[in-house]
């Protein structure tokens, strides 16, 4: 049985979903295709824009990964596995869990 009850667990994790999504979409201009620019100087900047366009690509793409695990610890709440590690079955230490309540392994098995 995991340390941190399980209204609190959900409520962590619906938090941290939101914030993933509202700091997805706060991006979303970011990750758009980078046009040419005919005011803009030269190489150097096109190479600038596309180089925050690659940057907000891969912290959306972990943002992604985020929100697949968190939703993934939602489903082991409403299946009644919370708080059980996902490869040995043993319990996941609270601490841990209060670090991150999303985390799907023990320690031992992470």
């Amino acid at each position: 049985m995991s340390a941190i009850d399980d209204a609190t667990a959900r409520t962590r994790l619906l938090a941290l979903r939101e914030e993933i999504v509202v700091l997805s979409q706060g991006a979303s201009e970011d990750r758009k295709p980078v046009g040419l620019d005919q005011q803009s100087v030269g190489r150097l900047s096109r190479q600038d824009s596309l180089q925050v366009q690659a940057m907000a690509k891969a912290a959306e793409a972990r943002r992604a990964q985020e929100l697949r695990r968190i939703d993934a610890a939602l489903r082991r709440l409403e299946e009644g596995e919370y708080g059980y590690c996902v490869e040995c079955g043993e319990a996941i230490e609270g601490r841990r869990l209060g670090i991150d309540p999303a985390a799907p392994r023990c320690a031992g098995c992470a």
